[in-house]
């Protein structure tokens, strides 16, 4: 498949299909095949008619129930059954059903979106997009008129990405309304947006938005490359796009970013990254995806500059406790304890006494238990989800220092880890870090620190090794680039934020106009 912009042009394949598949200038064939085609399915509703001012040409109106604005549908339909016979005799009784489609089209339905189909897969794919067709007979061709409508969720504030201050609107499961919330935000010409389908069962809506001019011109290329290279029955998240198209299918790291924020997006745009909507899921995808990435929130550029940083450098801060902290206990208490003071080595010693399992137990118990909690609490109802979480933490913990299982230090230590990692902004690197807390737990257990600087290497290797969409996952820290590092662990001023990440947007660069925007 191809990208195209939705218009009433044909595409070469409709052009190039069989005779069987093209409509008949009988209406009643018509009628039958579209029934053939849809089965005994009972939302298929078929109204025979005829026109109202012209009683010698039959009509069929055909249209999906539930998927169609029932206001809108009935003002076309209203139109074209009125009595319009003065105007139209005019024109002489003696009219062809061609002359009668153009008396329609152009008189009458001038003010709706009118695409002729001619064959039946298009009728398929106007019909399930929620569109009206009428048939006249006598005439080889039907028209869709646009009349989309379903019923969807309102604009509301983001879930899972929640800000002190900042815009409260998140996206919806209807692609166009997402693509409006960006339009609102972006007034400009250059602002362009192709869509296709995907799936050969679910013929999902998905369109790609980039900034003309700005996006990166060979990420661009590659999301359309990836995006027509997708050959299955039915896309029904983002997150089965994100399966398809990211780089490296065997990492624990996400390099396509995700998000339900209009305003991350719009931002997204303006450094020049590409967006990927797909119908029915409020997720947008983001590519480029660098790594830090996913340690920035959209609020960072509403605070002041020397707030952002804080807390920018506080996430990294927590990024570095979430991966490595129970390793570094284990390590430090099973191999290095001279590293320890003494009167601190003596409290440890002392609440181990009794522990029947290596430090390693302990850790893995206490983790496992705490994300089988972290899970139940996901799943269970909002009213009663945090409650259920916060609560066995704490009676599952104190249990199992009473029982002489665990010792209390390890709880500390796997209570200040989790914590830590519900401060990374990003759900789907939370996620890679909970992974490689047990490959890291493992490597202290066996080796040590000396595990655990082996594996500090391997991990770096390893991301330095990713990319996406042709852009190094590291950057702007590997490579080095000198000048993107003003938007990176710390935050410039606005009017400090001169270029658009060079490695990103390799065109049009300038961001601020540092001679109007000079700080008085």
């Amino acid at each position: 498949m191809s990208f195209f912009k939705k218009n009433n042009t044909f595409t070469k394949e409709q052009q190039n299909r069989s005779n069987a598949d093209l409509l008949s200038r009988e209406l009643t064939i018509n009628i039958s095949t579209i029934k053939e085609v849809f089965g005994q399915t009972s939302d298929l509703i078929i109204r025979n008619t005829h026109l109202h001012f012209y009683e010698k040409v039959n009509l069929a109106i055909i249209y999906i129930e539930g998927l169609v604005d029932t206001a809108v549908q009935e003002s076309v339909l209203n139109s074209m059954l009125m009595d319009h016979e003065r105007t139209f005799a005019e024109k002489g009784n003696d009219q062809s059903a061609e002359q009668v489609v153009d008396f329609l089209i152009n008189r009458i339905l001038t003010v709706s979106q009118v695409v002729e189909v001619s064959d039946v897969t298009e009728v398929k794919t106007q019909l399930l997009s929620g569109n009206t067709l009428f048939f006249l007979d006598g005439h080889s061709k039907g028209f869709a008129v646009h009349t989309k409508g379903w019923k969807g969720r309102n604009i509301d504030e983001p879930e899972s990405q929640t800000v002190v201050r900042g815009p409260r609107e998140a996206f919806t499961e209807n692609i166009e309304t997402s693509i409006t919330q960006i339009r609102k935000r972006i007034k400009d010409s250059s602002l362009i947006v192709e869509s296709t389908q995907v799936g050969r069962i679910t013929h999902t809506d998905v369109a790609i938005m980039y900034l003309k001019g700005i996006a990166n011109e060979k990420a661009l290329k590659e999301v359309r490359e990836r995006l027509d290279k997708i050959d299955v029955d039915g896309i029904l998240e983002s997150g089965n796009i994100e399966e398809f198209i990211q780089d490296t299918t065997y990492s624990p790291f996400p390099t396509v970013f995700s998000t339900e924020r209009a305003d991350v997006i719009a931002g997204g745009l303006l450094e020049g990254r590409i967006a990927i909507f797909v119908d029915g899921t409020p997720f947008v995808l983001l590519v480029p995806a660098l790594f830090i990435q996913f340690y920035q929130v959209s609020e960072d550029y509403y605070q002041r500059a020397d707030i952002s940083s804080l807390l920018r450098m506080l996430r990294l801060f927590c990024f570095i406790i979430a991966l490595f902290g129970p390793a570094l206990y284990i390590g430090i208490t099973t191999y290095h304890m001279e590293m320890l003071p003494t009167s601190l080595l003596i409290s440890l010693a002392a609440q181990r006494e009794g522990i029947p399992f290596p430090a390693l137990i302990e850790a893995l118990m206490m983790e496992v238990a705490f994300e089988i909690l972290r899970e139940a609490g996901v799943r269970m109802p909002r009213t009663v989800g945090q409650a259920v979480s916060i609560v066995g933490a704490l009676v599952i913990g104190e249990a199992a220092i009473m029982a002489g299982i665990v010792s209390p230090s390890m709880v500390i230590v796997v209570s200040i880890t989790a914590i830590a990692s519900f401060v990374i902004p990003s759900y789907n690197m939370a996620i890679s870090l909970r992974i490689l807390r047990f490959i890291f737990m493992m490597l202290a257990a066996s080796f040590g620190l000396l595990g655990i600087t082996v594996g500090i290497f391997a991990l770096v290797l390893h991301l330095s090794s990713l990319k996406s969409f042709g852009v190094p996952y590291m950057t702007p820290f590997g490579p080095f680039v000198l000048k993107d590092q003003k938007d990176t662990i710390f935050r410039l001023p606005q009017w400090g934020l001169l270029n658009r990440p060079s490695l990103i947007a390799q065109h049009n660069t300038t961001r601020v106009d540092n001679k109007k925007s000079q700080k008085h």
